[in-house]
């Protein structure tokens, strides 16, 4: 922006060096101005930022059991499909643990058996009056004890199978191996034995569709809605283009160096896994792509403040220019401005109202028509300093 203003400046004044030095009536000719003519426009305008390539989702692999390992199955990069053995860990006291498990299972079958055996003794003899209610009592509970320690040792042993399972971790989805901590031989902990959260075997994610957080502007958030089509570019493939869309608009804004941004995030397709985690984006947000009926340029609008400067220039008397200025108007510099339009009697100030702009070109709702003309002058600093600069010019050449 400042080079544009460095530029027109430039032209300005050379403009001004060329003329006054011929003197005459080339100096009378010279004009501050351009005329343009209200005409429909195109007007197109996004919003730039930067952002960083993530995973839409990630998941910790670890063990639920704990002990060496003595294998893992995929490398950093790897694609893995879903239930593949990504690591083994030291099986020998899940199996101690079974074994005991089965042993304790028939033991207990045993004891059951005994135990109805004495219960259907004890019923009978019962019956025929022949032992105690209480010695009865007695056989019924050992019945109803074996019963529960049968039980028990069903869950023990099923426990001890799900314990032996363990010590083979798969993977839960089909995705790609993001990072791999662990080694072959190290110790690890499962997460229900360790107060920690246990050992991270490895990270996987789908990068078939992956994640950009963009950080947008305080002052161009409230353009930006879900479902907005995103352009990127990531420096690896400069000419190639990534769609996206706004997924999230983060509601925590992050401050750093006294500018305000607002986290985006942005869903992609990455189904040639080109996009990699941790990759910097170019963020192109389209927020404006309409063609108007009637637009004017974006230097042809004057505010009250500095319409004064401009309506000497043009020859606008002063009394004209104070009736003018003495009527209030709804929206002022919001969307309501002057415009300077061009008449056989001169140029006349014209309140208009304004809708869209892409900050180049303004779209115009009412207040001039198609084909009219309006009169585009630099700001009001460019102007003083035009004015002084050709003052000095005069002066030394006269």
């Amino acid at each position: 922006m400042t080079n544009k203003v460095f530029k027109g400046m430039s032209l300005f004044l050379l403009l001004i060096l060329v003329v006054s030095c011929g003197g005459g009536k080339e100096e009378e000719e010279f004009k501050f101005y351009a005329l343009k003519e209200a005409a429909s426009q195109q007007l197109e305008l996004t919003v730039e930022a930067s952002g960083t390539v993530e995973a839409i989702s990630s998941i910790e692999i670890k063990s639920k059991a704990s002990g060496q390992i003595l294998f893992l199955g995929a490398e950093i990069g790897d694609y893995v499909e879903e239930g593949v053995v990504l690591a083994r860990i030291d099986q020998r006291t899940p199996t101690n643990t079974l074994a005991q498990a089965n042993a304790d299972l028939e033991v207990a079958k045993v004891r059951l058996s005994n135990a109805k055996n004495q219960f259907q003794r004890s019923k009978r003899l019962h019956e025929e009056g022949n032992i105690s209610d209480k010695s009865f009592e007695d056989a019924q509970e050992s019945f109803s004890s074996a019963r529960a320690q049968l039980v028990r040792a069903e869950v023990f042993l099923e426990n001890a199978r799900i314990a032996l399972d363990d010590t083979s971790v798969r993977s839960p989805i089909a995705g790609t191996v993001i990072s791999r901590p662990a080694e072959v031989g190290q110790v690890i902990t499962s997460p229900t034995s360790a107060v920690g959260g246990g050992t991270l075997l490895m990270e996987m994610a789908d990068l078939n569709n992956v994640r950009v957080r963009a950080l947008i502007d305080e002052i161009d958030i409230g353009k930006i809605s879900i479902g907005q089509e995103v352009t990127l570019k990531v420096s690896a493939y400069r000419d190639k283009k990534f769609l996206g869309v706004v997924s999230k608009i983060e509601p925590m804004s992050k401050v750093d160096q006294n500018v305000t941004t607002f986290p985006v995030l942005i869903d992609i397709e990455n189904k040639d896994n080109l996009l990699l985690i941790g990759m910097n984006t170019d963020v192109e947000i389209e927020i404006l792509n309409e063609k108007v009926a009637i637009a004017l340029p974006a230097g042809s609008l004057r505010t009250r403040k500095d319409i004064l400067s401009v309506a000497s220039l043009l020859n606008i008397k002063e009394d004209q220019l104070r009736n003018f200025l003495a009527k209030k108007v709804e929206g002022e510099n919001f969307d309501a401005f002057i415009v300077l339009k061009k008449t056989k009697k001169g140029a006349v100030p014209t309140w208009i109202k304004t809708g869209k702009t892409d900050l180049n070109y303004v779209e115009v709702k009412e207040g001039i028509n198609f084909d009219e003309t309006v009169y585009v002058l630099p700001s009001e600093g460019l102007i003083k300093y035009q004015q002084k600069f050709s003052e000095r010019i005069k002066g030394r050449f006269g």
